[in-house]
């Protein structure tokens, strides 16, 4: 039993929830102070992450049951628990089950508006995976998907969708279709031979490398617009500075004759951005508000 839980986390990339599960913290921080003038409860908190984790688990079980097929022939893939043999299609389906019930149920304990927005979540969470058999844009998919996260922390605390919500969504929604692009090229070839779609296929790395600095760029503006609409004040502003070099640090180590470190920029780079801009952001409000 043990075993097999150690392979569903690694089928789900467990590790890899520092990317959304930050900034769903800090959706629900912001959120609560600006609306309600106070912190979030810990119970709230504590809904919060159930819903982050049965939303993710459910997304990437989902996303491995799909893709099982191109993974196999993928070599980067192919070890992956489903292609590899070592959990079955069935474990997965019922994985995928329990994780949805697991969010519709943190999501029943949050605020009402939460449950009524909670059809598009699942909606998104289920389309990321088909995109890419029919556009190049399934990075920005992905990245909207993953927005979600801050967006119902926003929601789950206030039960509103303001203009700083919106910022904040947009923000992360370029934040993590830029850095896609880059961990897409490794595959370019792959995709190219499968007919899949990605924004490297359409336009080639060189080419690709720059959009994603130019999503990267809207992020960077996203941040600084978030400080103009809340009552963030210096802590925030050195965790913004911090991941702005992190963006160009990571965009520097990649090139289009070079991607050799292109894990490092994908991940450890961008987990490092989410939780200085969380932890920089949790600071300033608790400083600032007790």
């Amino acid at each position: 039993m043990l075993r097999k839980a150690v392979v569903f986390l690694q089928m789900i990339k467990f590790e890899h929830t520092v990317f959304a599960l930050p900034f769903a913290f800090m959706g629900s921080l912001l959120g609560s102070v600006m609306i309600h003038q106070k912190l979030p409860s810990w119970e709230q908190i504590g809904w919060v992450l159930l819903a982050m984790f049965g939303a993710r688990s459910a997304a990437m079980g989902l996303n491995r049951l799909i893709d099982r097929v191109s993974d196999k022939k993928n070599p980067r893939t192919a070890n992956r628990a489903i292609p590899a043999g070592l959990l079955k299609i069935g474990e997965v389906v019922v994985f995928i089950i329990i994780s949805f019930a697991l969010l519709f149920w943190a999501a029943a304990e949050l605020d009402p508006l939460a449950m009524k927005l909670l059809p598009i979540a699942v909606v998104m969470l289920v389309l990321y995976s088909y995109t890419k058999r029919f556009t190049w844009l399934c990075h920005v998919v992905l990245g909207l998907t993953i927005a979600l996260a801050p967006l119902g922390g926003w929601v789950a605390v206030t039960g509103k969708v303001d203009l700083t919500a919106m910022i904040l969504f947009a923000t992360v929604t370029f934040w993590v279709a830029g850095f896609d692009i880059v961990y897409a090229c490794q595959d370019e070839e792959f995709d190219k031979k499968e007919g899949l779609y990605s924004i490297p296929v359409r336009f080639g790395i060189a080419a690709s490398l720059k959009i994603a600095q130019a999503f990267h760029i809207v992020t960077a503006v996203g941040f600084i617009a978030l400080l103009l609409l809340s009552d963030l004040g210096w802590w925030y502003i050195a965790g913004m500075i911090i991941a702005y070099l992190i963006l160009f640090y990571e965009h520097y180590i990649v090139s289009p004759g070079d991607l050799s470190r292109l894990q490092t920029s994908f991940f450890l780079m961008n987990g490092v951005l989410s939780i200085v801009v969380f932890s920089f952001t949790l600071i300033d409000l608790v400083v600032r508000h007790n």
